[in-house]
């Protein structure tokens, strides 16, 4: 495949590029951070998110939604990353609207993704467990009880989980593995928000008895596994593309300060060994557009390769962005290290973005495990 955008993806990421500067640029997420806001994020910024359409972008057309594809999404969420804004964009959208596109049924995906398109609704998967990310193993359980299930255990790390509204939760079942949808009101249920390096909005949540009918369960146990790593694999990818967009900002931040810095009465851009740490970084983002790219179309296209490409994207990026965030705070000296500068807040990024569904490890391990070593 060509690994470019068409004109209307174009377009899109040009859009997104425009408004994410206007309303949401880097000091906004500043400005939540300083306010401690209960939310972590402007419900009126997700509002006209989702009427530029990116809350429907990837659902299908009977939801309300555009089936314009994760090219587009993509690109919209690399530009999301340039300013780190804050929105339940990727717990929403990737995560969750993916397990009930394709584990849903129709009483589901009718009563929750027109809402999920209007902005209505945000949803936060409730997964990890663990220190380190275990998608296969779950003590989380849920026991047949009163014509429905009963569900105890603990979640760590949940994105945007202190403020959804509903939870798929992620728990052991005796045939599988099952994924629930829940009110995140329901009784039982524990909400803790943290407060992290980098300002990304995550909760731990406890279930103690909570108590929900058949219906909230999505599709069959024998399936769930296969339609949690799918989400996780469209999620990984997606985050990549975040993550691709903050460490090119980053660089080009670095960059700028490049010609701009004087010492010893001359540019430190003119300084060969700076060049040189420059020319390594630009290379290593020129590969990583092509990998996240590959990995955006085979979702559009349904490749067989995908869950390869997930884990090839996730530890790519995982390895770049740490890098030209390390080198960004090197190449601005002492004022890298202060809070004035904006170039600490992708540093931390890159810290906490790193370890979410999966680290470099995890996912080299992951990749040659599914190509046969």
């Amino acid at each position: 495949m060509t690994l470019v955008l068409n004109e209307e993806q174009r377009l899109l990421k040009d859009t997104a590029k425009d408004f994410l500067n206007r309303i949401m640029p880097v000091s906004a997420l500043r400005q939540l951070r300083d306010q401690k806001d209960s939310l972590g994020y402007k419900r009126e910024h997700w509002q006209q998110m989702t009427d530029l359409g990116w809350a429907s972008m990837v659902l299908p057309e009977a939801y309300d939604g555009l089936d314009f594809g994760y090219l587009g999404l993509g690109a919209v969420i690399e530009e999301s990353g340039r300013t780190l804004a804050a929105s339940p964009l990727f717990s929403t959208v990737v995560l969750c609207s993916t397990i009930l596109i394709d584990g849903g049924d129709e009483e589901q995906k009718s009563a929750l993704l027109p809402r999920i398109a209007a902005g209505e609704l945000s949803l936060a998967l409730a997964l990890e467990e663990k220190p380190h990310h275990q998608p296969n193993a779950f003590t989380t359980t849920a026991t047949t009880g009163d014509g429905g299930y009963v569900i105890n255990g603990k979640k760590l790390f949940v994105l945007d989980g202190h403020s959804a509204d509903q939870l798929i939760v992620a728990t052991s079942l005796a045939s599988g593995v099952g994924l629930f949808i829940i009110d995140a009101n329901t009784p039982g249920i524990v909400r803790r928000r943290h407060h992290l390096i980098d300002s990304r909005n995550a909760a731990s949540i406890e279930f103690n008895q909570v108590k929900v009918s058949q219906s909230a369960l999505i599709s069959s146990p024998e399936q769930g596994q296969d339609i949690l790593n799918k989400a996780l694999d469209y999620g990984r990818i997606c985050l990549a593309a975040e993550m691709l967009g903050s460490a090119t900002e980053c660089f080009e931040r670095t960059v700028a300060y490049l010609k701009e810095r004087d010492q010893f009465g001359v540019k430190i851009g003119s300084f060969q060994a700076l060049q040189h740490r420059a020319a390594k970084m630009y290379i290593e983002l020129e590969l990583s557009k092509s990998v996240v790219l590959d990995a955006l179309s085979a979702i559009d296209d349904k490749r067989a390769d995908l869950p390869q490409l997930a884990s090839l994207a996730k530890a790519r990026l995982n390895d770049v962005f740490e890098l030209v965030s390390n080198e960004a705070v090197q190449m601005h000296g002492g004022i890298g290290v202060t809070d004035e500068l904006d170039i600490g807040f992708f540093l931390k990024r890159s810290r906490v973005a790193s370890q979410i569904l999966g680290n470099s490890s995890f996912h080299r391990d992951r990749y040659a495990s599914l190509c046969g070593y």
